[in-house]
């Protein structure tokens, strides 16, 4: 067991520096998703209570990979008005995470404060590949504060300064309520599922998925494919998939899941019908196809009615479901259908069911039955990391 925040011990007037996962979804300078920032409330409010003096740190986007000049809308600050807004207290901001001015608004909190500093990805130590630049960002980082609390679920299957390399220089290093919360409902999931399980998975390639596939095959009594992946099972199985996607490189590898799902007893669901269109736009003409129908000049953009209601049937009498992707082109309104669908259809059938980020949790919320589902997950590259039975660089630190 990895310790937690109740072993932190006293921690009244103690800094302790907590990594978050802050990187929400933004128009200009407004969050337009704050539920990132509402999962890191419990821990928070705990940490607060107790007189601790907080320190937070995240990231937002990849800076490095971008003109300095555009930066700014990878600024955090509007993150810390979001944060005091629901905290119901104010929050300092530093406007870079480590350096003089960190080092100043560390200094100046008092027990119950909050901190939010600047990006930790503005600095090129962050990410690095250089063992000893990450270290010296990451002693910079921890420097001034005397515990860490890892509760960035999105963020711990990266081995970064904010997630491994403070822990160097940070004892007790604990993890928060969040972590400890998204670890046990995919440690249930993943070693002692309820059954029957069923798996569905959506997105655009197979190989994104195909470590996770893999591994619930093991585990799943159902395992239902859709979005652009499933068109690759088409190809392999030789029928036309026209200018729909194609994951060319995986096309033996969906041919051997086939043969793995008929010999260890997996039911595998594949669409009956799609919805095609001509152009890869919003506002497309669409019609609805048998997948052995598909024209050579359209492209498959949503599972059709039949496939929505086939696999809404097989929901049912499921004890615990896994969903990781989208049906369709989820960011069209008009492909969306299958999509939505699947999330009614989910918070309708009884089950456990485990929501792996992305797309998917933006589903259900849209829908309005995330409330509904037993958990959604707040890291969609680590949950189906921990799923395929890979270490999470951000946990193992945790010691």
């Amino acid at each position: 067991m990895k310790p937690t925040v109740a072993d932190l011990g006293q921690i009244a007037g103690k800094t302790v520096l907590v990594r978050v996962d802050y990187n929400v979804p933004m128009a200009g300078t407004t969050v337009t998703d704050d539920s990132r920032i509402r999962q890191t409330l419990p821990t928070l409010r705990k940490l607060i209570a107790a007189g601790a003096k907080l320190v937070l740190c995240a990231h937002m986007g990849r800076p490095q990979k971008k003109d300095p000049s555009e930066w700014g809308k990878l600024s955090l600050k509007p993150a810390a008005d979001v944060l005091a807004e629901l905290l119901g207290q104010p929050v300092a901001f530093a406007a870079n995470c480590i350096g003089p001015e960190a080092e100043a608004a560390k200094a100046a909190l008092e027990p119950g404060s909050v901190l939010l500093l600047e990006n930790t990805r503005f600095h090129r130590g962050e990410e690095s590949k250089d063992a000893e630049e990450r270290r010296a960002f990451a002693k910079e980082l921890a420097k001034g504060c005397d515990a860490f609390v890892q509760d960035a679920f999105g963020a711990v299957h990266r081995a970064h300064g904010s997630t491994t390399g403070v822990v160097e220089f940070l004892k007790p290093a604990v993890l928060g309520d969040l972590v400890e919360r998204e670890l046990k409902v995919l440690t249930e999931l993943r070693d002692q599922p309820e059954r029957p399980l069923v798996v569905i998975l959506g997105g655009a390639k197979v190989a994104d998925k195909l470590g996770v596939v893999q591994s619930m095959m093991n585990l799943a009594d159902t395992l239902i494919i859709g979005g652009g992946m499933a068109y690759t099972f088409f190809k392999a199985r030789g029928l036309e998939i026209g200018l729909s996607l194609l994951d060319a490189d995986s096309l033996d590898a969906v041919k051997e899941i086939e043969k793995t799902a008929a010999e260890k007893g997996v039911k595998l669901l594949l669409p009956v019908d799609i919805v095609v269109a001509p152009e890869f736009k919003a506002d497309s003409p669409t019609t609805v196809v048998a997948i052995d129908q598909i024209p050579a000049d359209q492209e498959g953009m949503d599972i059709g009615p039949e496939t929505r209601r086939l696999y809404a049937a097989a929901l049912q009498g499921a004890k615990m479901v896994f969903w990781n992707g989208p049906m369709g082109v989820f960011e069209f309104d008009a492909f969306a259908q299958g999509t939505n669908a699947v999330a009614r259809a989910l918070a309708d059938c009884g089950a456990k069911v485990v929501v792996g980020g992305g797309d998917s949790g933006a589903a259900v919320k849209k829908a309005g039955v995330a409330d509904r589902m037993y958990h959604n997950c707040t890291g969609g590259g680590a949950s189906l990391e921990f799923l395929e039975g890979h270490l999470l660089p951000g946990i193992e630190a945790i010691v």
